[in-house]
């Protein structure tokens, strides 16, 4: 799947947004969850490590399931091909791909998705605000950084990608 990816990433600079579109839908289409079924809409990629992430998974999984969205891990060998991402950056927020070739991120792609259900379109009517976007991409920030810690594994410190905090508030005890 490596050598995959490295394609996708050499055709897109080659060839543009187009042809990069183009293989991305495909790969879309054939994707399938382990029970064989496709996502018509789309797809609603999540980290499976993460407990919070995967009781939201479990938690929304029926509501994204009857609108057409089907939901898989960040871990998915077929998932970093897809997005074209080197390993460092497939955690870092969960994302969702439309079978349009969309790719929303973070709270972005939280907001899209509130709007394809009726009960959460209120918070896709306040994230139209002015400002409210900056606030919620912000707190997906936070909880992004620290949703190891939210889990009780704090392993986000351990593989060094907060190296700057002091040792102290790295989840370690004095």
């Amino acid at each position: 799947m490596v050598g995959y990816a490295s394609c996708f990433a050499a055709e897109k600079e080659k060839a543009g947004n187009r042809l990069f579109w183009c293989h991305m839908i495909s790969l879309i289409s054939e994707m399938t969850d382990t029970k064989g079924s496709r996502a018509r809409r789309g797809w609603v990629f999540f980290d499976r490590d993460c407990t919070v992430c995967t009781s939201l998974a479990r938690l929304f999984r029926r509501p994204l399931e009857t609108r057409g969205f089907g939901l898989a891990a960040l871990q998915d060998p077929r998932v970093q091909a897809l997005l074209a991402l080197p390993p460092e950056d497939l955690l870092r927020e969960m994302r969702v791909v439309t079978a349009s070739g969309n790719v929303y991120g973070g709270a972005k792609a939280i907001v899209f998705l509130s709007r394809q259900i009726w009960w959460a379109w209120p918070l896709y009517a306040a994230a139209k605000m002015p400002g409210v976007p900056r606030i919620l991409d912000a707190w997906y920030r936070l909880y992004s950084d620290h949703r190891t810690c939210v889990s009780g594994s704090c392993s986000t410190f351990r593989m060094g990608i907060h190296d700057n905090v002091p040792s102290h508030s790295k989840g370690e005890r004095r």
